[in-house]
């Protein structure tokens, strides 16, 4: 990839997501396409939803950009991701609106990482380390699962701008110290550079949501990056693990525990560690910005622990987030079961 796309493309994406996340703002109010609270909400008063809208479009743009530049092998492996998170994002949005059921989106979703592995030539996460029987449903499962985790933790304002940011930035490092393809750079930067221009106007007091039109893609393209990243081997498998520890060990703790006690994973609440540490007191910003803290020190793990000390990494990357979530203070767990 020529270097002036790598730079350009990104820049592009930041001012596209940006200006286009303002728009939205008006736009989605005057047609009351709003996120209105109740019991279970981190907000106060009705905020327009579909944010997500103007950074997939952004993202769209630069990755395309970037997969059409001349020096980029095979550019419908990279094209074909793309038009599924694009397809991901319609039915998202549809959801927003209408609620659409759990089996039509698992449905959508369990097609577009179909596409993403063949896109890969069915090489999955665990490519270099197990047969393609194990690799492949386990990374399809892993992939479901990550896309829609990064969907029940977009739940305070910046949170996913943030992680959007931080796992794009940490991509891009491994890239550029040669522990991922190269060609992985371009795209990680410019998902970093959707959620900063979104970060803009979604900082607290949010003016706008992302909803399930941002979140859902952004989740499945930043997974197709890390499978990539994983299926290098132990190191790239230890690093592509790290990047995302806060997200995966909160939305998969979580999702146990209320598993354990017999209520539905499907069910909005509010018991992820983060929500219950704005409950306790802590304002969106001071948690995001915690979470950012944290993320810094996986992408240092990522980058200068994994090459040495795969496993190590990993154990350091659970005291992170078992440090970060001492730090939240979170309010104890309130069950919801037998509630109407």
């Amino acid at each position: 990839m020529a270097e002036s796309t790598a730079l350009m493309a990104p820049a592009l994406v930041f001012a596209l997501a940006c200006v286009g996340t303002r728009v939205l703002i008006g736009v989605l109010t005057r047609r009351a396409v709003l996120d209105r609270p109740n019991e279970r909400s981190s907000h106060a008063v009705p905020v327009p939803r579909g944010g997500g809208i103007a950074v997939v479009a952004a993202v769209a743009v630069g990755w395309g950009w970037i997969a059409a530049d001349l020096s980029m092998t095979d550019p419908v492996r990279w094209l074909a991701p793309l038009a599924a998170g694009l397809a991901l994002a319609g039915i998202s949005f549809v959801d927003d609106l209408r609620n659409l059921g759990a089996g039509l989106r698992l449905g959508v979703q369990a097609a577009a990482v179909a596409v993403g592995l063949w896109a890969l030539d069915g090489r999955g996460a665990l490519a270099a380390v197990a047969p393609a029987w194990i690799d492949l449903p386990l990374t399809a499962l892993g992939w479901l699962w990550f896309l829609n985790l990064y969907n029940f933790m977009d739940g305070i304002d910046g949170i996913t701008g943030i992680e959007t940011l931080s796992i794009g930035a940490g991509l891009a490092g491994l890239a550029a110290l040669g522990l991922a393809p190269a060609m992985a750079a371009g795209p990680a930067l410019v998902l970093a550079a959707g959620a900063l221009g979104f970060l803009v106007w979604n900082w607290h007091p949010a003016r706008i949501f992302l909803g399930d039109v941002g979140s859902v893609p952004l989740g499945y393209l930043l997974g197709f990056l890390l499978v990539i990243v994983a299926g290098q081997g132990v190191v790239g498998l230890a690093a592509a693990l790290v990047l995302p520890l806060v997200y995966l060990v909160d939305a998969s703790v979580t999702l146990a525990r209320r598993v354990a006690r017999g209520e539905s994973p499907t069910q909005a609440h509010r018991e992820h560690v983060y929500q219950r540490a704005v409950i306790a007191g802590a304002s969106h910003s001071s948690v995001s910005i915690r979470i950012a803290a944290a993320n810094a020190c996986l992408i240092a793990l990522a980058w200068f622990m994994a090459p040495l000390a795969p496993v190590a990494a990993l154990a350091l990357g659970g005291g992170v987030v078992f440090a970060l979530f001492l730090a939240l203070r979170p309010a104890p767990v309130r069950s919801t079961a037998g509630r109407a």
